[in-house]
């Protein structure tokens, strides 16, 4: 068990020193890509792909509110997710349908979904990269938060 965890560690420490960029897609304009999502598996050390996941804002009144929706691409990945006007100050949600995911996979999870839960643009416009590393009985994250020019 202790090989594992250190391996899940590892990886996470490599994703978000190295994760692959792609030119052309994101980062093209703010206004297009205020939050991108990347899920690789740590089972088959693999993008993700056909990850379902939805977007949401708490309001005041506690409640969540969807702002949208996304399922990864081939390299694991969700661009163009949101836009700045849907992407405003505020608490957000992201649940990722991993059941589905380890399904199609031939595992049975022990999890029904992930979920992640964070405040964005507390001080001031940022750009959110979040990461997920996943396997069928656990999941670790980690954001890349960046400033724009």
């Amino acid at each position: 068990m202790r090989p594992l965890i250190w391996l899940l560690l590892a990886s996470v420490a490599l994703t978000a020193d190295t994760a692959p960029v792609v030119r052309g897609r994101h980062g093209e304009s703010d206004s297009k890509c205020p939050l991108m999502v990347k899920i690789l598996d740590a089972v088959k050390g693999i993008p993700a792909a056909s990850v379902a996941l939805t977007l949401s804002k708490k309001g005041t009144d506690g409640e969540w509110t969807h702002v949208a929706n996304g399922v990864t691409d081939v390299t694991g990945e969700v661009h163009n997710l949101t836009t700045e006007q849907q992407f405003p100050a505020g608490v957000y949600r992201v649940d990722f349908d991993t059941k589905a995911y380890w399904k199609a996979q031939g595992s049975t999870p022990f999890h029904e979904t992930t979920d992640v839960v964070f405040e964005a643009h507390a001080e001031g416009h940022r750009h959110y990269t979040l990461a997920l590393l996943l396997s069928p009985y656990s999941f670790t994250t980690t954001a890349v938060i960046s400033t724009h020019q």
